[in-house]
């Protein structure tokens, strides 16, 4: 998928579910939720159980959805997860042979930046968006707004500490999109197995968001 497709997902969709699944029935049972919920954008952590077999299977049960990894250390589990046909790339960091790596692919990477530094410095290594982590920890929407100045013409996706109240909050001060992970999964909603309040926290997103 070229970067050009993937903006114009991400600006259609702007909201991508953040599934980190200790177990592969719940991740399945988790995208499934989200996907009932009218998200489309998901994100398999591969620090999830057998987070390759999740995506792969993901990609057969949900074909409207666009099903992507994160939480990649290197180039050998990028490789891994393009084999098991994860269609974007989310890392915690900024690597430049990881990016080069995905970029050889022709498959989106958005790497994990804090500063205006790193922010710049994964852009111009050839990022597809940079994502801005852990944002709340910096000011939350103030510091994605206090970027746009000098760096509005690279598309940042915030993540760690969006929520579903405040998710819209960040598109409107000029991130393209938003990562969301605890806030769709409660732990204790995780526990009880009840899914269709999870379909709920996805409906209620979307509704936000638009």
């Amino acid at each position: 998928m070229s970067d050009q497709v993937w903006l114009s997902q991400l600006q259609q969709h702007r909201a991508i579910a953040v599934i980190r699944a200790p177990k592969m029935a719940w991740g399945e049972k988790m995208a499934l939720a989200v996907a009932s919920g009218g998200m489309q954008l998901i994100e398999i952590t591969w620090n999830s159980d057998r987070p390759g077999e999740l995506i792969s299977r993901l990609r057969t049960d949900l074909p409207d959805c666009i099903i992507g990894t994160g939480t990649l250390f290197n180039v050998q589990q990028l490789k891994e997860a393009i084999a098991a046909g994860a269609q974007f790339l989310f890392t915690p960091h900024t690597d430049p042979e990881m990016i080069r790596a995905a970029v050889s692919q022709d498959i989106p990477i958005i790497p994990g930046a804090l500063t205006p530094t790193e922010i710049v410095t994964a852009w111009t290594q050839g990022a597809s968006c940079v994502k801005v982590f852990p944002v709340q920890a910096v000011g939350g929407t103030s510091y994605i707004k206090s970027l746009q100045a000098p760096l509005g013409h690279i598309p940042l996706i915030p993540t760690g500490g969006v929520t579903i109240e405040n998710a819209k909050d960040f598109l409107q001060v000029g991130a393209v999109a938003v990562g969301l992970s605890g806030e769709l999964f409660p732990k204790k909603t995780l526990l009880e197995g009840n899914w269709d309040a999870i379909a709920g926290q996805a409906k209620n997103l979307i509704r936000r968001l638009n």
